[in-house]
């Protein structure tokens, strides 16, 4: 079986899951946090070298204040636990997003996790926190442009990996498979430049409830599609 080398997860349905269970919404997220954690394991064992999840979006400061405290705390602690497991599995984690509207701690635990896991040769593992396709290419548009008026880039010089330069996911291959849980079938503006030549993958299982063997099905799916740049062919003689 061919396995992708990068695979992304929009992680939707905790709190889906559960509200069928009669329990709060927060405890889907921390339910969810441990599957992360059990994915990762999972994925690398697997062969898959880059995984990237969608953790907290740009939009998701919109929901009620109890439930983004509650993100928060959680963040806080998966900021801790993630430490740990990256140093057990050699695991390299970088986050995405803009961190600057975080809290001042979680910032200084971020930058603490990256440092402490650069040189990590095992999982690259991607967290999207306060994380918007849209922001990320209006922060890399300011960012170029800035650079164009001070001299250092000349406009006639920008083409695709200049541009990249400036995304928050400089220096990693693009998704080949995009998984999304819980039957939704949208990208919630995730990776909108980095996707455009991405497998994509809608698993009915709300995330808690997402195992290593709907991970195989995601990846059996992808292996039946002909993958060819610029578009793809469904395989039918298989």
């Amino acid at each position: 079986m061919n396995i992708p080398q990068h695979v992304a997860i929009i992680l939707d349905g905790n709190g889906r899951w559960a509200k069928s269970k009669g329990m709060p919404r927060n405890y889907g997220h921390a339910q969810g946090s441990k599957n992360v954690e059990r994915i990762c394991e999972e994925a690398w064992r697997m062969g898959i070298k880059y995984l990237t999840v969608y953790a907290f979006s740009t939009e998701n400061w919109n929901r009620s204040a109890d439930e983004v405290n509650a993100l928060m705390k959680l963040l806080r602690n998966y900021m801790k636990t993630c430490l740990t497991t990256a140093a057990k599995n050699d695991m390299k984690v970088r986050v995405i997003g803009d961190i600057t509207r975080l809290d001042e701690d979680i910032r200084k635990r971020i930058l603490e996790l990256e440092e402490a896991t650069k040189n990590n040769g095992g999982l690259n593992f991607q967290i999207a926190i306060n994380y918007g396709s849209r922001d990320e290419l209006m922060r890399a548009a300011r960012r170029l442009a800035a650079d164009c008026k001070e001299g250092r880039v000349r406009p006639e010089d920008i083409g695709e990996a200049l541009f990249e330069d400036y995304l928050d996911t400089r220096g990693i291959p693009d998704p080949d498979l995009l998984i999304r849980t819980s039957g939704e079938q949208r990208l919630s503006n995730f990776l909108l430049w980095q996707l455009a030549y991405t497998e994509f993958y809608f698993a009915d299982v709300h995330w808690p409830d997402f195992t290593k063997g709907e991970l195989i099905k995601a990846i059996e799916a992808y292996n039946a599609r002909d993958r060819r740049f610029g578009g793809v062919k469904e395989v039918t003689d298989v």
